[in-house]
């Protein structure tokens, strides 16, 4: 009886505890340059994505196109009430403050998830090569519902409830037009709903002095100190040397700008233990010298309510820009019932850190602090009162009263911008050449903060327009790429040219490796698209370019005839929508006899590696076999006849590839090596059992 009660109880656990770790649900938005992960509590704590990565720095991933390049730590989403009678603990606390964030989230007891949405105005297309699914983004981005006449491309609503009784709803758009896909609005409406717990009972409670308050652990060094090896080092990936910066505050706005601009923002500053340029531009200097660090984040205001009862826009908000060492004890063990800790988090919303002293804006920024002490002169950008984590960007809008059933409005944009990756390693050539020097290489660094502040002026004006920005054709819905003997074929779906001011497509190419430079191999205006013969509901292209023994990665986008962009500029389609994130690539003809067979490199000199089959995962190593038969098994044995590798070939090609391993992904060492080719299936010229020997050498 002991023992089936003991069990039972177990299970029970387990359930919970399973129930407690699957809670916290993650969705993806991925349609722009800017990629981003979300939380089903309404904002994204550290590592919030443990389940599939513990990776310091892990969202706002600009530009996404390319590994490395998540400049998020941390969000922290507060919500702060004074004089709170707490119908949880039946205390009555000077200041109640919930939080979902930086660290901690409780979704049993603070912020409670009631729904998680994504919708799209399209879903994703159909990219396949050699007939398999080969697109990253309908694997990330799960679309729930599809909804053609959204406001924007991709539409995320949260909606979750509050231990203060506030229900939060948030709603996250992105757009696909090039020229605004590098931020995201967040649509917030605080309501006071009364539920304060998960059984769903309520209050009926007037709140006051309420703040919503958002803090922003930035860092911008991922590539440079996690994936470039030794550029900076390993503290730079949370923000150790991240600089903090606030305009507009107390209603001076950023000059130049059709709208106000309130905003704070973040960029990689000069780091005490930076081998070169201290550390600016995260130049990596240990092999092509392209810049790795050069993002500019930050979050503008776009709205905010004048009370419950006025919904004009408050040109005072936020009304306190503030920062925060981001290892400080507020930011980790946060208890909605620890009253001396709640005071101390509900200082931050009004006062100035550390001392909190001074009321409202702090009068300085971080960044300015960190000027004014002289630690940029001497090189020491991470130093500033020996933070080991850095700082955060905070800002806090309030004070708010809200009555029963009254809500507050307000709308935040979140960016990043700075230099483009072809002008990172542009640069990089000029420094390594001497071209240019170190102190201009730290000027076009900076100009990312102008591309910065542009961004969140784009996201002010879109806001304004009531999301009137033009919108891009659509991609085709499928994408097909087949490699072929002598040519990659390409065939499309040819719903984009229904649209009225369709202009035609571009096809895109990239060699090697999925994440390097694209480059346009075809331009097909409307009035030159070829049909497949074969199915007239497709497009086609050849591409008879190609090299064999090579990886190809392509994208097609459609684009418009220019006359629907108020600036006149041709719009294009997302590339993300089509991008193959398989190779494809030629694969010759059978062969006719078993003795044409050739092996290529013979010998295979890893000396010679970078002008055989390029660079990247498995293709320095590659060795290809030429002319075999359509149909057969190749079988690798050591000279002394161990068995290394075994290798199915049943494509009907006369191409494959071995990459050099062992049946336990080993690579090979030097020697001689016999490969045993025999055909599997009857064809018009091999019989099933035919065989050939092949001697294969490797120097390594």
């Amino acid at each position: 009886m002991k023992r089936n009660f003991f069990i039972t109880t177990m299970i029970l656990v387990m359930i919970i505890f399973v129930g407690l770790v699957n809670a916290d649900e993650s969705k993806w938005i991925a349609i722009g340059e800017l990629h981003d992960w979300f939380s089903s509590a309404g904002c994204e704590k550290e590592t919030g994505r443990r389940g599939e990565t513990r990776d310091q720095l892990d969202g706002m991933r600009w530009p996404a196109f390319y590994d490395g390049k998540d400049v998020k730590a941390a969000k922290a989403l507060w919500i702060g009430t004074t004089d709170y009678a707490d119908p949880l603990s039946g205390l009555t606390y000077d200041y109640k403050v919930v939080v979902a964030g930086p660290r901690k989230i409780d979704e049993m007891s603070a912020f409670m998830p009631q729904e998680f949405t994504l919708k799209g105005k399209i879903d994703h297309p159909t990219v396949l090569v050699d007939g398999i699914v080969a697109s990253n983004l309908g694997i990330i981005e799960t679309v729930d519902e599809v909804d053609g006449s959204l406001d924007c491309d991709r539409l995320l609503y949260t909606k979750v409830n509050t231990a203060t009784g506030i229900t939060v709803e948030r709603s996250v758009k992105a757009f696909g037009n090039e020229y605004h896909n590098n931020y995201f609005i967040y649509d917030y409406v605080f309501t006071n709903s009364g539920i304060y717990d998960a059984d769903g009972n309520t209050h009926s409670k007037t709140l006051t002095g309420v703040y919503f308050y958002w803090q922003y652990r930035f860092g911008f060094d991922k590539e440079a100190s996690v994936y470039g090896g030794g550029i900076l080092p390993q503290n730079a990936t949370w923000g150790r040397n991240t600089m903090n910066h606030v305009i507009g505050k107390k209603g001076e706005y950023g000059a130049g700008y059709s709208a106000p601009m309130r905003a704070a923002y973040s960029w990689g500053g000069p780091h005490s233990q930076a081998d070169y340029a201290d550390g600016i531009g995260g130049v990596a200097t240990a092999s092509d010298w392209h810049l790795t660090s050069v993002q500019y984040a930050g979050v503008a205001t776009l709205h905010a309510d004048a009370s419950t009862s006025d919904e004009t826009n408050d040109p005072m908000q936020p009304a306190n820009t503030n920062y925060v060492a981001s290892d400080d004890p507020i930011t980790h063990s946060n208890d909605q019932f620890d009253a001396a800790m709640m005071n101390t988090m509900y200082k931050q919303f009004t006062h100035a850190y550390p001392d909190y002293t001074v009321a409202g804006h702090p009068a300085t920024t971080q960044a300015e602090d960190i000027i004014s002490a002289g630690i940029m002169a001497d090189k020491f950008g991470d130093a500033l009162n020996g933070s080991a984590g850095g700082f955060s960007q905070t800002i806090a809008i309030g004070p708010y009263t809200i009555a029963p059933g009254e809500d507050v409005h307000i709308v935040l944009a979140e960016g990043v911008a700075g230099l483009s990756r072809k002008r990172c390693i542009e640069i990089g050539a000029e420094l390594e050449a001497d071209d240019i020097s170190i102190d201009d290489m730290k000027a076009l660094v900076k100009t990312g903060e102008d591309s910065l502040l542009k961004t969140l002026g784009n996201a002010v004006d879109n806001f304004e327009s009531d999301y009137g920005i033009a919108t891009p054709p659509n991609p085709p819905s499928s994408f097909s790429v087949r490699s072929g003997g002598d040519r990659i074929v390409m065939k499309w779906a040819q719903n984009a040219e229904s649209n009225p001011n369709f202009g035609g497509y571009k096809i895109y190419r990239a060699l090697q490796e999925v994440d390097s430079t694209y480059y346009l191999i075809k331009k097909i205006p409307a009035g030159s698209i070829e049909v497949d013969v074969n199915d007239p509901s497709l497009n086609r292209f050849d591409d008879m370019s190609p090299v064999r023994g090579f990886d190809y990665y392509y994208y097609i986008v459609a684009y418009d005839d220019g006359t629907v962009d108020p600036d006149g500029r041709v719009l294009n389609s997302s590339l993300f929508y089509t991008r193959t994130t398989n190779a494809a690539y030629l694969r010759r003809q059978p062969g006719k006899k078993l003795d044409e067979i050739r092996v290529v490199p013979n010998p295979y000199n890893i000396r010679a590696q970078k002008i055989q089959f390029g660079t990247g995962t498995g293709k320095e190593d590659r060795i290809m076999f030429y002319n075999i038969p359509p149909f057969c098994k190749i079988t690798i044995f050591s000279e002394r006849g161990d068995l290394i590798k075994e290798i199915i070939h049943d494509d009907g090609s006369g191409d494959e590839a071995w990459n050099s391993v062992t049946r336990s992904r080993q690579v090979v060492v030097s020697g001689v090596y016999i490969a045993y080719i025999e055909v599997t299936e009857d064809t018009d010229d091999f019989k099933k059992g035919d065989s050939i020997y092949k001697k294969i050498i490797i120097v390594r």
